[in-house]
């Protein structure tokens, strides 16, 4: 999907190319032969993206050599690109130790498509502007570097760019199934625009080839993810998990899991519960108050820290 991310990057003022294989394919096509000048300028962003890690490679039957493409640029196209990867990584370490790194796709996003080559000298004052909220976050920026970022478009973009690839900066501890990431994951997948379909595990699917999971593939889907190869493995195929007690009970941990007998959801911090639900047909989020959550529960695949595993637990443990 590199068309969708390169115009997604470009504010998204037209996205049919999203679902259409052919044009895709011919847009890489152009891309093989190493035109440059304004196509240069188009693809600029995602080819950043690519080389910092920030996005997966597109999906095609054609074969897209970054490195030959980079190859074959000017010296002065080169360096451009050079001084933006730069750039990423400044904000990417910025992100990181504002403790924000959840946050870096965001920020870097933004700088690439908004600035305009008006190039940052404080990567750290502009990685604190990603502690509010997004409209907050825009409204701020707008303000405080003089641009002028419609909210509804970036969230348009941002969900799309999101969609295309796995987050790897919303990882604490990719070493280890651990809650804190399980909450991070579900999150990601409700900003995403992850859909619902059945047995999906995060995998892009249909003819829109967006992310989906079924209401207990977005717990396993993180479970089943590898972080190294990027890929789902199959070697876990049923979820266990343990009842823990009523849900007035369940502790503010985020990464613990709710039940109503039936479906699951992940409680994700702030009283909000992520969950992928086939009515809906998305991965939806809500106040755990606006649910018919009845009960708490921990997935024994998963780590918890030790005000969990010190509580008692009387219950039962169940496959899905």
């Amino acid at each position: 999907m590199i068309t969708t991310i390169a115009k997604a990057l470009l504010k998204m003022k037209v996205v049919d190319t999203a679902t259409d294989k052919k044009k895709r394919d011919t847009v890489l096509i152009v891309i093989g032969s190493i035109c440059v000048g304004l196509l240069m300028l188009i693809l600029l962003p995602i080819i950043v993206f690519m080389s910092l890690g920030s996005v997966e490679p597109p999906e095609t039957d054609l074969q897209f050599d970054m490195a030959a493409f980079i190859s074959q640029l000017s010296p002065e196209q080169q360096e451009n690109i050079s001084a933006v990867e730069a750039d990423g990584q400044s904000i990417a370490d910025a992100m990181t130790a504002a403790d924000l790194r959840e946050q870096t796709i965001k920020a870097q996003l933004i700088y690439m498509s908004y600035f305009n080559g008006n190039r940052l000298t404080d990567f750290t004052a502009y990685g604190e502007h990603f502690s509010q909220d997004d409209e907050q976050l825009i409204q701020s920026l707008n303000a405080d570097y003089c641009i002028d970022i419609d909210y509804t478009e970036f969230k348009r973009t941002y969900t799309l760019v999101m969609n295309s690839t796995i987050n790897e900066y919303m990882f604490t501890d990719s070493s280890a199934k651990n809650a804190s990431d399980l909450a991070a994951w579900c999150r990601n997948a409700y900003e995403s625009g992850w859909g619902y379909a059945d047995n999906c595990f995060g995998e892009r699917t249909g003819e829109n080839r967006i992310r989906c999971a079924d209401n207990v593939g977005l717990i396993m889907g993180y479970v089943r993810y590898d972080t190294e190869s990027k890929n789902f493995t199959d070697e876990i195929v049923d979820m266990y998990y343990t009842e823990q007690g009523g849900i007035d009970t369940m502790p503010e941990i985020q990464g613990v899991g709710v039940s109503n007998g039936t479906d699951f959801g992940v409680y994700v911090g702030g009283g909000e519960v992520v969950f992928s639900s086939a009515i809906g047909g998305c991965v939806q989020r809500q106040a755990i108050s606006d649910g018919d959550w009845t009960n708490w529960c921990t997935f024994d695949a998963v780590t918890y820290p030790q005000e969990v595993t010190e509580q008692e637990t009387e219950t039962t443990t169940g496959g899905e």
